[in-house]
């Protein structure tokens, strides 16, 4: 799998400036920034996917641990959502 989360990230932050940064190291295939139902807002999280692995990897490498305007971000594979019951 080569989608990615992308965590802790700045509210400002938009799909498109995510997208742009993520594109410097690989081709994005997608961006997906949840929003709040409640509020309406971004919920601080993303998901990313390149289109292939060593796109994926790269970017991992790049960028997880870096601040983006003041916030210490964290990149890592995405894992499969576990439902609950």
């Amino acid at each position: 799998m080569n989608k990615l989360y992308v965590g802790n990230l700045p509210f400002s932050l938009t799909e498109e400036q995510l997208e742009s940064m993520f594109a410097e190291h690989g081709k994005v295939v997608s961006v997906a920034m949840p929003i709040d139902r409640e509020t309406g807002r971004k919920r601080g999280f993303a998901f990313v996917e390149m289109e292939n692995k060593e796109d994926a990897d790269n970017a991992i490498q790049h960028f997880n641990g870096q601040t983006i305007d003041g916030r210490k971000i964290v990149v890592n594979e995405s894992r499969p959502k576990v439902r609950s019951r």
